[in-house]
């Protein structure tokens, strides 16, 4: 342990430091080779604590089902909940069902619906975080926690700042999203943190229809690609 007499653990900790850049480095190269092969997919968050028998369980898995017979593939994070419901639609369509797994002490482990050769393996999420963004052509964000939140606020803001291009970002669920997006507006909007055009870059459904009609809608002008 290092101490104030003996800075020699110090030392030690910026050497593994500038060790741990080539395990960054290496999942990088990892992801993209894996994920460059994959096709166009749409990025399903949302809660890792919903149980199957919930109706965000199973309107996440039509949302996916749906999607995925209109040629997407999906993304999730791998994990049980929201994640599991939308490999599975995916899976039971007969599409493109990816997990980007991520180690973590409680919730995490691999749902049996993705496909062998599409599981990924993170131990950063700020590496994982780029390979959501980077291979999705829309974020369909189901009600979730703080994960669900970051992934959204993240991608958000991305696009404000226009460090990518704009992508459909899909809220689902009115009774769960409303309370945050009339914050946004009444909080960040009237006290001018953000401007009003940042307001369209969310869009609020609550069934996969709408879902599909907004991807359909946007790649109708834009092409399918990778974000950056």
């Amino acid at each position: 342990m290092r101490s104030a007499k003996n800075p020699k653990g110090w030392n030690e900790e910026k050497t593994n430091d500038s060790w741990a850049i080539f395990k960054i480095m290496g999942e990088f190269v990892h992801g993209y080779e894996k994920m460059s092969l994959i096709g166009p997919c749409v990025s399903i968050f949302g809660s890792a604590r919903t149980k199957s028998d919930e109706k965000y369980y199973q309107l996440a898995q039509s949302i996916a089902h749906k999607i995925t017979e209109h040629g997407y593939g999906i993304i999730t994070g791998g994990g049980p909940g929201i994640m599991e419901a939308g490999n599975k639609g995916a899976h039971l369509a007969g599409g493109t069902s990816v997990g980007l797994n991520i180690d973590l002490p409680f919730e995490q482990h691999d749902n049996p619906y993705i496909d062998r050769d599409k599981s990924i393996d993170f131990d950063y999420f700020f590496v994982r975080k780029v390979m959501f963004v980077k291979y999705s052509q829309g974020f369909v964000v189901m009600p979730g926690g703080f994960g669900t939140l970051d992934e959204l606020f993240e991608a958000i803001t991305l696009i404000q700042t226009n460090k990518i291009d704009r992508f459909p970002i899909i809220l689902v669920g009115s009774e769960f999203w409303c309370g945050l997006l009339d914050w946004i507006k009444s909080t960040l909007l009237e006290n001018g943190n953000i401007s009003p055009k940042d307001i369209d870059l969310i869009e609020l459904v609550d069934t996969e229809d709408e879902v599909l009609e907004i991807l359909n809608r946007f790649y109708s002008k834009f092409n399918l690609s990778p974000n950056f």
